[in-house]
């Protein structure tokens, strides 16, 4: 190639009008310039050589590892991925269709949303807690994934210590098990005994409508090798449980839901279970409800209370079904209407 580049410089320098070709005796500036042209002849020419193609690499189909750190007063706080499933939100939500519809466009969302599934890990420095055990194998492949995430994030189950539900449903509680074994073998597991009372109950799960029966058996499976371990301790209303995390009554969506106010160094995160299903809509509109809460009107009422709570306060909310990794602060925009302001991502924690 380089031979043949240099042969039609030679005729263009012979047919070039009013020049002569250099040569070894003439200005050494005049064979750069041949040079040159030589190279960059030759560089073009690469231009269009075959190269490898790394476009065909295999695709990965699928997300990082899902935790996120920050740190409160001395606590450090790790939310853990369970997942997501899709939430059909035409069928499930209860109240003013058009501004459900309404709010849901406003968030480029369709009427399936999909939903996120968010535990958390305090560790307090002497205590280990997770609140939320996940779905386990409970929900199918969308959900199931705290354990793998809680590795990831440097942790092992038997590390944790103690483990607080916010209520018995199968997506809060599946992950305590895996196959006939405990997943957290060293854990002790709180709840509230009206969740306990309730969704333990033959009788209850008996009168139960046909599709919800199978509430009170995921709450049975997942509880009752807790119970024969003597793994399981009972609290009734606010409790202190340890040092910096305290139980908070917020009955409603099931007769004994409760939510964790942790708190160190007077920076406090309450962690709140299920409050809030659909951010975009129930922050627009407390008044909606899901069909999953046993008490609609009382799970209402929380509604209103919590959001005024936490805007009069300041302090950070930790959502279950909140976008993960469901932390951040509510803001009072009138008198019924409130914002949900995700926290800002940090690298450092």
């Amino acid at each position: 190639m380089a031979q043949r580049t240099s042969r039609i410089l030679d005729r263009l320098f012979d047919a070039a009008p009013g020049s002569a070709r250099p040569n070894a005796s003439e200005d050494s500036g005049a064979n750069l310039t041949r040079r040159l042209f030589l190279t960059a002849g030759c560089l073009c020419a690469a231009c269009f050589s075959p190269v490898p193609s790394f476009a065909t690499a295999p695709r990965v189909k699928k997300q990082a590892p899902a935790f996120y750190r920050l740190m409160l007063g001395d606590f450090e706080v790790t939310v853990l991925s369970d997942g997501s499933n899709m939430l059909p939100t035409a069928k499930l939500l209860r109240g003013d269709t058009a501004r459900i519809e309404a709010a849901l466009k406003r968030s480029f969302l369709p009427d399936v949303v999909e939903t996120a599934h968010n535990s958390f890990l305090v560790n307090t420095g002497s205590k280990l807690v997770l609140v939320d055990a996940g779905a386990g194998s409970l929900l199918g492949p969308g959900a199931g994934h705290l354990v793998s995430n809680l590795r990831a994030a440097g942790y092992q189950p038997e590390q944790v210590d103690e483990i607080y539900l916010t209520h018995l449903h199968a997506d809060h509680i599946g992950g305590l098990m895996t196959g006939n074994e405990l997943t957290f073998p060293n854990a002790i597991v709180r709840v509230n005994k009206r969740d306990t009372d309730y969704w333990l109950s033959d009788a209850n799960m008996e009168t139960a409508p046909a599709d919800a029966k199978r509430f009170f058996q995921a709450a049975i499976a997942s509880l009752t090798p807790c119970i024969r371990a003597g793994k399981l301790s009972l609290f009734d209303g606010d409790a202190d449980l340890v040092a910096g995390i305290r139980a908070k009554a917020a009955y409603g969506h099931t007769p004994g839901h409760s939510a964790y106010m942790v708190e160190s160094k007077g920076q406090k995160l309450l962690l709140w279970g299920d409050i809030v299903h659909v951010a975009a809509v129930q922050f627009d509109i407390p008044t909606v409800t899901i069909g999953y809460d046993v008490d609609a009107a009382a799970a209402e009422r929380e509604h209103w209370r919590q959001f005024a709570d936490a805007a009069d306060n300041g302090y950070l909310i930790g959502g279950a079904h909140v976008p993960f990794p469901g932390l951040g602060h509510v803001r009072r925009d009138g008198e019924t209407v409130y914002t949900y302001v995700p926290l800002t991502y940090s690298a450092t924690g």
